[in-house]
């Protein structure tokens, strides 16, 4: 179309209303499409189309059978009948008579020598490019104004998938194959993907369109298209009363016309409220009938919890949907599907992801990020562990340089060998030299450039930035930490040996799993206080697992009446608190990969117990909301003091002693547990009472640990032998065990560091020994 023939205004439909403003004392001829004119207040044009009752959306209508008719004339209307109209030689007039002010500007755009005629021939071959083309076009224009509805609100997703322009889809045949049996159906085949966010529904209509683009569905799915609806541009502007109501009605229209047109709306529960104004009607209203009829297809994607909340609630809406439930997959069935893509983020990335690194990724995302689903969380740890490797290739900007440098350069020699005449040979020769050289300068960087691999390192960094988890626990694999754990154990408890052994097995048979039945590692640690059980639970937690709070800790004093069982899974319907997640199910459904401690276990409520019951058989329970949570991934330690007393007036007899202990401990622990309870757990761990020899190592253990807050003020701690042996005589033989120790540390060493430190703070010590003199503890300073 001439420009000439535009709107002044908006430069896009046709000008058909012509006026003449004044310019100080020069005329201005402007002309105008409808629209515009309407919204400018051009008085006849308003009241001509206020008394025919002409709408904007008719108006829209008239202008684009105006381009169309135009476009059907081809470039014989701008030719002929355009310019033999009056008011467009008028228009042309004021651009006739414009002459440049000065001669200069002329010549202004010839200075750029061989690069602008290039680029001038360049442009030549495009437009005759366009030329051939544009029937072809005016062919995709006139498709796209005659559904204007569908092409404005919706992506046709079928012409993606054949244009190369969706990822291909691994694993999710199960779900295809059931969404495709629903289309296929002769009345309500409107299929409804349910799943949590990220586990691939969005995935499985995109696997639809590849299908449908393929060919390869049923006969009555053939030729069909998918259409991805926006319901953000649907709603977007419509401002008044009856705009939205229009919109809906008019993409109901345009899917009646194309006949093979489905439907997918993401977020389907959307459609509730959208568009829902006082006296109006909502979206889902409005397709209720078409989908009952089956005039329309569609297919919906949605959560559990939207759907329960927006669609379930909707009765006569959710008859029409035929739910297609999509689980999260397993871990192999992620690896299978990184496998399957890697390639499009090697491609992407310029890395390399090798099969066993994309195997990691699921492993890592898995343990480690516990607040997503797969395969999702997976893919986005790989998308960022390739996009740190390209940030490490320093040389892969200058390598594309060099490959841009030479495609600029081989374009001008192909031009320039295709000229008849006129052939500059020196110039040729010296682009085609710069040319080699350019090749060989790019050749000894591809290695270098191409070969960045993705690392163990690099999925380990991300997880750090993600979860605060230091890098080198994570790349320290679970199987060596399980088989490092009763050594690490026992350089921090001291004297429980056989506890240790105990718990190190028990924790090796719940990872390795060679039995069906997945359950956590359970124990009950059983002693006096201060032999310690709580320090055992915390050294797991610290070697097992690598979180920041690897630890879950329960005092179950706080759940000695009935009704507290609702802070462990929940508050049902209908009390107070329904909608807050149960203190225990949600901390374990966040960090599956912890220890869970139930502290002085015989003060809770049988009711209590019940629950824990079902977590040490079965490994899961449903919380209030109706959420499996499950603790396959957790240890469950609980605590008990009872028996200690009886134990502790029967040590030093004999070696059958702790047999008798452990009956005693087993007699006293029947009498608030069920039979059923104790044989669930995987073992009743009975602690020792602490030697004096104990305490003397509890004592160098408890030392070190000030060692290094001392040594970052620059001061070190030495002690000698026979001060350790004082502090565990002094300590020996009290109720408090170990906690008795470390009173008297805190008094005897700890008080007389912080008040020597401050008699001397002008001048602090370089280093301060612990001693003994007259059968007392003293601190020499070390100067």
């Amino acid at each position: 179309m001439n420009p000439n023939m535009l709107c002044s205004k908006c430069k896009k439909r046709m000008a058909v209303v012509f006026v003449t403003r004044m310019e100080g004392d020069k005329p201005i001829n402007e002309g105008l499409c409808i629209k515009c004119a309407k919204e400018m207040n051009i008085k006849p044009v308003t009241d001509l189309l206020d008394k025919m009752g002409i709408t904007d959306e008719q108006l829209d209508a008239m202008d684009d059978q105006m381009a169309g008719l135009i476009d059907s004339f081809g470039d014989s209307f701008d030719m002929g009948g355009a310019q033999s109209m009056p008011f467009m030689q008028m228009f042309n007039m004021p651009a006739q008579q414009e002459e440049p002010e000065d001669e200069s500007e002329l010549d202004g755009d010839y200075a750029g020598g061989e690069l602008e005629s290039y680029e001038q021939e360049e442009a030549d071959g495009v437009q005759q490019e366009d030329r051939r083309s544009s029937k072809e076009k005016r062919q995709q224009e006139k498709e796209r104004k005659k559904y204007k509805f569908l092409s404005a609100h919706c992506e046709n997703l079928t012409q993606k998938a054949k244009d190369g322009k969706i990822d291909h889809i691994v694993g999710r045949d199960k779900e295809i194959e059931r969404v495709i049996q629903i289309l296929n159906r002769r009345t309500k085949n409107n299929p409804c993907l349910i799943g949590e966010p990220g586990v691939g529904k969005t995935a499985i209509a995109e696997g639809i369109a590849q299908k449908l683009a393929e060919g390869n569905v049923p006969a009555m799915l053939q030729g069909k298209e998918l259409y991805l609806l926006d319901m953000t541009s649907l709603v977007a502007g419509t401002q008044f009363r009856g705009q939205f109501e229009s919109r809906v009605k008019g993409l109901l229209d345009d899917v009646r016309k194309v006949g093979n047109a489905i439907l997918f709306i993401d977020e389907v529960h959307s459609l509730v409220g959208a568009g829902d104004s006082e006296g109006s009607m909502n979206a889902a209203n409005i397709l209720k009938p078409a989908l009952s009829r089956g005039e329309i297809q569609v297919i919906g994607a949605t959560t559990f919890d939207e759907y329960r909340k927006h669609i379930e609630k909707d009765a006569a809406l959710e008859r029409r949907f035929q739910p297609v439930k999509v689980d999260q997959p397993t871990i192999e069935q992620t690896v299978e599907v990184l496998k399957g893509i890697k390639k499009y983020y090697e491609q992407f990335h310029r890395v390399t992801v090798t099969d066993e690194i994309a195997r990691r990724a699921v492993l890592y995302s898995e343990r480690y990020i516990n607040d997503r689903f797969l395969p999702d969380k997976a893919i986005d740890l790989l998308d960022e562990a390739c996009s740190c490797a390209n940030l490490r290739n320093k040389v892969l900007a200058q390598y594309d340089e060099y490959n841009r440098q030479i495609g600029v350069y081989q374009k001008v020699i192909e031009r320039e060998e295709q000229k008849e005449q006129d052939i500059d040979y020196e110039k040729l020769a010296e682009n085609k030299a710069k040319v080699l050289q350019l090749q060989g300068q790019a050749d000894s960087l591809r290695e270098e450039a191409l070969g960045e691999k993705v690392t163990d390192e690099d999925l380990a960094k991300v997880i750090e930035l993600w979860t605060g988890i230091p890098a080198s626990k994570i790349q320290e694999s679970e199987m060596q930490r399980v088989a490092n754990l009763e050594q690490a154990l026992q350089k921090r408890i001291i004297g429980q040996d056989e506890a240790i052994r105990l718990v190190s097995a028990a924790v090796r048979r719940s990872r390795v799993q060679i039995s069906k039945k997945r359950r956590p590692a359970s124990f009950i640690f059983v002693g006096p206080t201060g032999v310690g059980k709580t320090e055992l639970v915390k050294a797991l937690s610290e070697e097992l697992f690598d979180q920041q709070n690897p630890l879950i800790r329960l005092d179950m004093s706080e759940f000695m009446e009935k009704h507290s069982v609702a802070r462990i899974i929940g508050a049902p319907p209908g009390y107070v608190g329904y909608d807050e997640a149960g203190q225990l199910t949600e901390k374990v459904r966040r960090r599956p990969y912890s220890v869970v401690l139930f502290d002085e276990i015989e003060k809770a409520h049988p009711d209590v117990m019940n629950i824990l019951l079902q977590i040490l058989d079965e490994g899961k329970i449903t919380d209030a909301q109706g959420r499996i949570v499950s603790f396959e991934s957790t240890v469950i330690i609980m605590t008990s003091n009872c028996g200690s007393e009886q134990r502790s007036s029967s040590l030093g007899f004999n070696k059958s002693v702790s047999d008798i202990a452990r009956d005693r401990v087993m007699q006293s622990l029947s009498e608030f547990l069920r039979p059923e309870f104790l044989g669930r757990v995987d073992e009743i761990v009975v602690f020792n009472q602490l030697t004096e020899q104990d305490f003397v190592s509890i004592a160098a253990l408890m030392l070190g640990e000030l060692k290094e807050p001392l040594a970052e003020k620059g001061i070190t701690l030495l002690w000698e032998q026979q001060a350790l042996e004082l502090l565990a005589k002094k300590a020996h033989g009290k109720q408090g065990g170990a906690r008795d120790l470390r009173r008297l540390i805190r008094k005897e060493v700890e008080d007389k560091i912080c008040s020597l430190r401050v008699e001397r703070y002008q001048c602090q010590p370089a280093g301060i020994s612990v001693s003994v003199k007259e059968d007392n503890i003293v601190l020499n300073v070390l100067d």
